[in-house]
Parts: structure tokens; C-alpha cells; sequence
């Protein structure tokens, strides 16, 4: 399994800051922020399947896009997993015939364009060799993580979520797990607006580590712009030399 990150930061304003959209292999995305504009159109069209990890526009901003651009390339809809809580929001509030055309009925319902399929937290999705399961995460609107195994490997990426309980006792079982992709929105000043809007802050981050009992490489994404330095720094404060590392635009694991 070939993971490829487009995009990992929690905004915009730089070539190398995309939001958060991870390419699997060819055909898979889990999420689909700015990051997958910078794909050319072939490998939009090669895009199969989707994994949102929910709802909020820094994960799904390039989904209407990408389904518009490459509809008329394609010979089977684009399938989009998510919570049903999430597919019922961007089917009410994205692709709405308002903000976006309805590609779940273009060109007709029986050959449409866009495919919706429901996960459940614990579910998983088998794509050839490679399993993809919806794991909790505790945000402001419904949300998973998701864990990417290649049968070889494992990668774990939380979404967006705040302190989780109920996450950690699942990672732990991953005998296989290799990476994990961890967000840490706001510097330690911000705490009160990490606790608010359902993120991390370095000081939060450090006690969600101590829960792991595995021993994965650890990356940080959702950094905010503007505040990488500082709160890659407090990270570094927090754990020393055994500091989990800043996830970066364009980084690949093979695993």
C-alpha cells in the first residue's frame, strides 16, 4: 500500500499548505481537501472511492469539484463512505442542486455519477488486499478516523477529533500498526479554543500519547497556519527527544 499525503494542514496560504486529503494507491482518497487540486485529471479520473472522515469544508472543499471535473471520464460512479450522519449533511447542505448539482441523480439515479455507502464506527471496507475501517473520533460534527490495512501494515489516521477514550483501546489492538497520523490544531495558548471546537492542543496531545501503548512513528497534521513553529515547538517541549514529527505535504509510506 502506497499512502501519499496532498494536503495535511488545518488552512491555507503557501505551496505547501493543502487541506487535509490523503491519496491511497490510485483510486482511493481518504478526505478530500484543497490538496487534490494539485492532482492532474488522469489521476482524478482514477479516483474510485472516497473515506470522509466528515463533514467540515477543509475535508470535503475539493469532492464537488473532483466529481464535476471527471464524471464524463468515468464508466461507474465514484463511491463516497462516511457516517450516514455525513452523507445525509453534504447531501443536504454540498450537493444540493444549491451549493452543488445533485450527482447522486446525474446523469439519471440508475447511472449516476456519485454513490453513497454508510460505515458504522468498527465497520471496514475490503478493496482488493487493502482493509479500510471507520474508527471513533470526537468532534463537532459526526466524524471517524480510519485505519489503512495493507495486511502487511497498518496506518492510523484520526480525522479531526479532541480527547477520545474510546479510540485509543481500538489502536492499541492494531498488532500491525506502523504509522500514526494525529491532529494538533492549536498552540497551548489557544487551548480553550482547542477544547471548544473539538481539537488538540500540544499539552492535550501529550496526554492522548500517554494512552498509546504501541509504537508507531508518530506525525502531527492540522497544524493552523501561521502557528506551525510554535506549536511544533511545544510539541518538542512535551516529549523531548521522543517527539512525534510534523506530517508534510507530498510525504509517502509504503507499507
Amino acid at each position: 500500500m502506497k499512502v501519499k499525503v496532498l494536503g495535511c494542514s488545518g488552512g491555507i496560504g503557501g505551496s505547501h499548505l493543502r487541506t487535509t486529503s490523503i491519496l491511497v494507491d490510485h483510486d482511493v482518497l481518504v478526505d478530500a481537501g484543497t490538496g487534490v487540486a494539485d492532482l492532474s485529471l488522469n489521476e482524478l479520473a482514477r479516483i474510485d472511492h472516497v473515506f470522509l472522515t466528515h463533514s467540515h469544508l477543509d475535508h470535503i472543499a475539493s469532492l464537488p469539484l473532483l466529481i464535476d471535473s471527471v464524471s464524463d471520464l468515468r464508466d461507474k460512479p465514484l463511491t463516497v463512505y462516511a457516517t450516514a450522519a455525513t452523507l445525509e449533511i453534504i447531501s443536504q447542505h454540498i450537493f444540493n442542486w444549491v451549493i452543488w448539482p445533485d450527482f447522486s441523480v446525474i446523469p439519471s439515479r440508475e447511472k449516476a455519477s456519485m454513490t453513497y455507502r454508510p460505515l458504522a464506527i468498527g465497520q471496514a471496507v475490503r478493496l482488493g488486499e487493502r482493509t479500510i475501517t471507520a474508527l471513533p473520533a470526537e468532534h463537532t460534527v459526526p466524524a471517524v478516523g480510519y485505519q489503512l490495512d495493507s495486511g502487511a501494515g497498518s496506518l492510523v489516521f484520526t480525522g479531526d477529533t479532541t480527547v477520545n477514550d474510546a479510540f485509543w483501546p481500538v489502536v492499541n489492538r492494531i498488532a500491525n500498526l506502523r504509522y500514526l497520523l494525529i491532529e494538533t490544531a492549536f498552540p497551548n495558548r489557544e487551548q480553550s479554543l482547542a477544547e471548544i471546537s473539538k481539537h488538540l492542543c500540544p499539552t492535550m496531545l501529550a496526554s492522548e500519547l500517554r494512552k498509546l501503548t504501541r509504537v508507531p512513528e508518530v506525525y502531527v497534521s492540522h497544524l493552523k497556519p501561521g502557528q506551525i513553529d510554535l506549536t511544533m515547538a511545544e510539541i518538542a517541549t512535551s516529549f523531548g527527544d521522543a517527539a512525534p514529527k510534523m506530517l508534510r505535504n507530498n510525504q509517502i509510506f509504503e507499507f
